[in-house]
């Protein structure tokens, strides 16, 4: 189980890290603050809060493999250090999708 949550780090710090650099270099909103799988009406105000998500908890897990690679970090602290961070991450998307979408509501169908 050790080695499953370890090589899971690098994909999720990869996407992240992507998810950052199209928010920010490319300019693309279109995967900022989804909900139901459809962005706000104005992403570019939640785009600086979606790429910061995205960096910090990116760069934490990048700080997690070196601390693990170095033997710095023993297996109890980068497992809560890596777990507390991609529970966050999960969360803090989900306050701000909701954030985004606050006076949206839900549209009923005729």
């Amino acid at each position: 189980m050790t080695w499953i949550l370890f090589l899971a780090l690098f994909p999720i710090t990869y996407y992240w890290l992507r998810r950052a650099w199209i928010i920010i270099v490319r300019r693309d909103f279109s995967e900022v603050a989804l909900k139901r799988g459809e962005p706000p009406p104005h992403p570019e105000k939640y785009a600086p809060w979606a790429a910061a998500i995205n960096l910090v908890a990116a760069a934490i897990l990048i700080f997690v493999i070196l601390g693990i690679v170095t033997g710095s970090l023993a297996y109890d602290t980068w497992s809560a250090i890596a777990g507390s961070t991609i529970w966050m991450k999960i969360i803090f998307d989900f306050i701000l999708s909701r954030q985004a979408h606050w006076l949206g509501g839900r549209q009923r169908k005729e």
